[in-house]
């Protein structure tokens, strides 16, 4: 089975709680998984910009779904490809 991950522009508050809790962006930065962002550029996963998060790499996310649980306001969820 198959996955696709939405983000709900419009219900984000750009809190970030998603780009520190994704094990992707963390195994990258730990800057990251601190909630201070990148230091460098090092394309990670998923990022909080203009005000709401956006996926920026989506081939690598695993579909783990933490994000979704992060997110406070259900602005992420999986959908069934």
């Amino acid at each position: 089975m198959a996955y696709r991950l939405i983000v709900h522009r419009e219900l984000c508050h750009g809190c970030g709680n998603c780009v520190v809790a994704c094990p992707v962006n963390a195994s990258k930065s730990t800057e990251i998984a601190g909630g201070k962002g990148p230091q460098e550029d090092i394309g990670p996963s998923i990022i909080v910009e203009d005000g709401a998060v956006r996926i920026n790499q989506l081939k690598e996310c695993k579909n783990c779904a933490t994000c979704i649980k992060a997110c406070p306001v259900g602005a992420i969820e999986l959908e069934e490809v």
